[in-house]
């Protein structure tokens, strides 16, 4: 996209925490910034000019002195199920009873045993060809993936099932591409500025607005997605513990010229709904805040 716009670029690849670690469930490394921490070090101290991160990977508070630079057009959003060949299943509801199904998202396991409370769910660590192995393999039946990381891989030919929409919810962000950079760096920012695609930007802002406000992270079984209805677009956001037995959902119409305010207000109408006890028992706390609307 950059080279189309007349700049020459060199690609610099980094391998991060969450990247090293494959064999550690995520919730058990528990750092902010898993796979985003080395870049923003570098971009920090000069050593890169911009990084291009999954947008559901980055913290929804950016460090000093960075800044999201572009939101580039979303690929699709939905999760997607990855099913073993010799299991005669096109959908969840089919999978057969006590199969192994690997995910290492705490919001997707949450959804599985809230959806399915009959089948194993199992860690599942990698990169998205890793993932897919491991299922061709028979080290598990069936795998939880986003539908964008097989798309751009041209894997798209291994979904075996599309978990929908609201029903199923993604991470927040789930298949948008954002690219930072330093917040005082002006020419670097004008050329990413020409990358930006604004519907992407305005439903994820709502999204991670949502997420922001119930203070959610990798630790948190949180899902969002805007969704374009009759009535306009509309977020859809959920919150549940880890094992699926109390779920919470809610929706809000989205204010186009202030879509941050309509992910905080869901999270308020959830907060005062219950998930103020669902975000306790996740952190060990004794009450979390309720945040006001605007």
């Amino acid at each position: 996209m950059l080279a189309a716009h007349g700049v020459h670029t060199e690609l610099v690849a980094f391998k991060t925490a969450g990247d090293k670690r494959i064999e550690q469930p995520l919730r058990e490394i528990g750092a902010k910034g898993l796979f985003t921490h080395e870049l923003e070090a570098a971009l920090a101290q000069d050593k890169v000019d911009c990084c291009v991160h999954s947008l559901k990977d980055l913290p929804t508070d950016s460090p000093p002195g960075l800044t999201i630079a572009a939101v580039l057009e979303r690929e699709d959003p939905r999760d997607v199920l990855v099913v073993n060949e010799s299991i005669a299943a096109e959908s969840l509801a089919e999978l057969p009873r006590g199969s192994r199904v690997g995910t290492s998202s705490l919001r997707r396991r949450a959804q599985l045993r809230a959806a399915r409370p009959d089948l194993d769910v199992v860690d599942l660590r990698g990169n998205v060809p890793t993932r897919v192995r491991k299922v061709d393999e028979g080290q598990v039946h069936a795998a939880i993936l986003a539908a964008a990381g097989l798309r751009r891989l041209d894997a798209h030919g291994r979904i075996s099932a599309w978990l929908e929409p609201p029903e199923w919810l993604p991470a927040p962000g789930q298949g948008a591409i954002a690219v930072t950079a330093r917040a005082d760096d002006a020419a670097t920012l004008g050329i990413l500025a020409r990358l930006g695609h604004a519907p992407t930007a305005l439903a994820v802002a709502a999204e991670r607005a949502f997420l922001a406000a119930l203070e959610g992270g990798c630790q948190v079984p949180i899902g969002a997605l805007v969704m374009a209805e009759a009535s306009g677009l509309v977020l859809h956001g959920l919150i549940d513990d880890v094992d699926g037995r109390r779920v919470l959902r809610g929706s809000a119409s989205v204010d186009a010229g202030d879509p941050a305010s309509s992910g905080a207000r869901l999270a308020a109408d959830l907060i005062r709904r219950g998930a103020a006890e669902i975000l306790a028992a996740l952190r060990g706390l004794e009450a979390v805040p309720a945040p006001q609307p605007e």
